[in-house]
């Protein structure tokens, strides 16, 4: 099996209002897949159909090797799922209703379920009605990752926790990725999708904007740039940059915006003395905002095919 995860045409829509509209897209196994968009775009709507727990309206997907609706159990029994919105049953402590689920599971062993606990910082003995939010989503993460599942999906995983934890969650998630298991994440925060993902998809107004590497994606991205000559140069000497550059009176200052590799505007520096050179590596989330505010909404990748 080649991916973990085909959506073809997958659409789903809520009375007059679409929720998702024509997704394709193949997850790979083995790889971590960064689902990124801010909240409304169809992330958590693309997730439920995975998993059956809502119907599309047209297209199909195939999870695992198997269709979600006709091979439900089966499915969910293969995957490790914590939902955006995760609620469990206030009355018992932390470690009762961990065993609860496990048992449900078929059985995990204790010694996993309290090292996935020690490791973030979750007590155990605590009444669940009584724990803060961050502390809920550690009993949400623990109960997605302690059956090693094959394919683990994730739902704004991060919520509410804070910065140490975080970490945590992510140093998880990679040791899953190099435990076999396929990881499909989805988020609005930028930094811990490039910390651990091998792909990234764009989802806007539930359509697919974008899916290629972090790296390809920043390959197209826009670079500010500064550069200082010690001697004055002409502007006609950066004509075949692709972006928007601007030379000071004194032909010594070279500002900008450099599209794309700056291969050719270094080439072009090349024959000069450079005093001074600045150059912004583009940050995920300037991407992700650049596609999300264009206009574009057809699926496409960064070197501009259809994805």
């Amino acid at each position: 099996m080649e991916n973990a995860i085909e959506l073809q045409e997958l659409t789903k829509t809520y009375g007059t209002r679409r929720g998702l509209s024509g997704l394709t897209l193949n997850v790979r196994v083995g790889e971590v897949f960064g689902f990124l968009g801010p909240n409304g775009a169809g992330k958590s709507t693309t997730i439920r159909l995975l998993l059956d727990l809502i119907r599309p309206t047209s297209g199909s997907a195939v999870v695992l090797g198997l269709d979600p609706h006709a091979d439900g159990s089966r499915l969910r029994a293969q995957v490790g799922y914590l939902a955006g919105d995760f609620v469990c049953d206030g009355r018992q402590n932390v470690c009762g209703y961990l065993r609860f689920l496990a048992a449900l599971r078929g059985g995990v062993p204790q010694k996993r379920i309290d090292g996935l606990a020690d490791r973030l910082g979750l007590d155990q003995s605590v009444r669940i009605k009584k724990l803060s939010k961050g502390n809920r989503q550690k009993v949400g993460l623990v109960q997605a990752f302690m059956h090693s599942p094959p394919l683990l999906v994730l739902d704004e995983p991060t919520s509410g926790l804070d910065p140490l934890v975080q970490q945590t969650f992510l140093d998880l998630v990679a040791e899953a990725a190099a435990g076999g298991q396929t990881v499909f994440m989805s988020s609005h925060v930028m930094s811990e999708v490039e910390a651990v993902a091998d792909r990234v998809g764009i989802i806007r107004d539930g359509r697919l904007v974008a899916l290629d590497t972090v790296a390809a994606l920043r390959a197209g991205a826009v670079r500010d740039i500064e550069v200082t000559f010690a001697d004055p140069v002409t502007a006609d000497s950066f004509a075949g940059v692709d972006g928007r550059l601007h030379l000071d009176a004194a032909g010594t200052t070279l500002t900008g915006q450099v599209t794309g590799s700056p291969d050719a505007l270094v080439k072009a520096l090349a024959a000069y003395t450079v005093t001074g050179l600045r150059a912004t590596e583009p940050a995920l989330e300037e991407l992700f905002h650049s596609y999300y505010e264009g206009a574009g909404a057809a699926p496409r990748t960064t070197t501009g095919q259809p994805a």
